[in-house]
């Protein structure tokens, strides 16, 4: 991977990054502001509060956002400045505390993730450990009607429609793979798995001006933590209450990979993190890639070659 450029931020940990249609990127930060970022010069515009977590973000063609909040469910941004709107905050009276990525069809539908019914966001790394698969890909109707399509996911995250509207993929960070859930044709209402055995945890996905799906590779796989998760579920969840010092932590590494619909690694660009690291996201326009991450007060700039 060539050298990032950094677009630093006044907050830390741009988890999602997406691109608007006037060439923007916007991302949010721990602090719960949004920001609106000129990768031209670097310029930064706060364009609103969502009062918790930002976590994964979809950019509509009319300018508006959809954006997790953990806490709060999936809110909406009409246009900069204006007061967020709730759109999905419960699900089946269930508050919807760890709503994880999103994307919304033409038509209205929503597709979002839940990354854990157990733990909040702030203890993520809980549920990592738990492994208990409690993460979810839900669909919400235009009429408001939500439908589970997958459960049992470990960590659900990065959501990406195919162009065709054939498939819905989500990333479980939890499991190392993508999964395929089928909207059409004689599998539709299945899912299998579209890779399996990444050798890294992938996180937010995006779809890329290229066709391809662009996956923020947040760290490679761990092995500590591969043998916890071959251990009974008491052993994993004793590992949780371990000093910090002593839990498996991620290696510092920068980060992306790009597949098509099929399966097939196009694209796998990596260097050491010592610039950026922890990779929780990656948008793609015209060969240049633009990048979040969980531990970064920063976006990132970079290129496909």
């Amino acid at each position: 991977m060539p050298s990032p450029r950094l677009l630093p931020l006044p907050g830390k940990g741009p988890e999602d990054v997406v691109l608007t249609p006037d060439g923007k990127v916007v991302t949010g930060t721990d602090d719960g502001a949004i920001w609106r970022i000129d990768p031209a010069d670097g310029s930064v515009e706060r364009i609103a509060q969502a009062g918790g977590r930002v976590l994964g973000m979809h950019a509509d063609a009319d300018g508006s956002l959809l954006i997790c909040v953990a806490g709060h469910g999936v809110l909406r941004l009409a246009e900069a400045g204006a007061e967020l709107e709730v759109v999905i905050g419960t699900i089946d009276g269930v508050p919807l505390a760890f709503p994880s990525n999103v994307v919304r069809d033409d038509d209205g539908t929503i597709y979002f993730s839940i990354a854990s019914r157990r733990w909040p966001f702030e203890q993520w790394m809980a549920d990592i450990l738990e492994h208990s698969g409690s993460g979810q890909l839900v669909r919400r109707d235009p009429d408001g009607t939500l439908e589970v399509l997958v459960d049992g996911l470990q960590f659900g995250n990065g959501v990406v429609l195919a162009p065709d509207r054939s498939c819905l993929l989500v990333a479980e960070t939890g499991a190392y793979r993508i999964t395929r859930y089928w909207l059409t044709g004689p599998r539709a209402g299945t899912h299998d798995h579209l890779v399996e055995n990444l050798p890294g945890s992938p996180d937010n996905m995006s779809l890329g001006s290229d066709g391809l799906v662009w996956v923020g590779m947040v760290a490679p796989r761990n092995p500590l933590l591969d043998r916890l998760f071959a251990l009974p579920g008491l052993f994993r969840r004793l590992s949780w209450a371990l000093p910090d010092r002593l839990q498996p932590a991620p290696v510092r590494s920068t980060w992306v990979l790009a597949l098509d619909f099929g399966g097939t690694v196009v694209h796998d660009l990596q260097r050491a993190g010592d610039t950026y690291a922890m990779v929780t996201s990656v948008a793609e326009h015209d060969g240049t890639l633009y990048l979040g991450s969980l531990s970064e007060s920063a976006a990132a700039v970079t290129a496909v070659r």
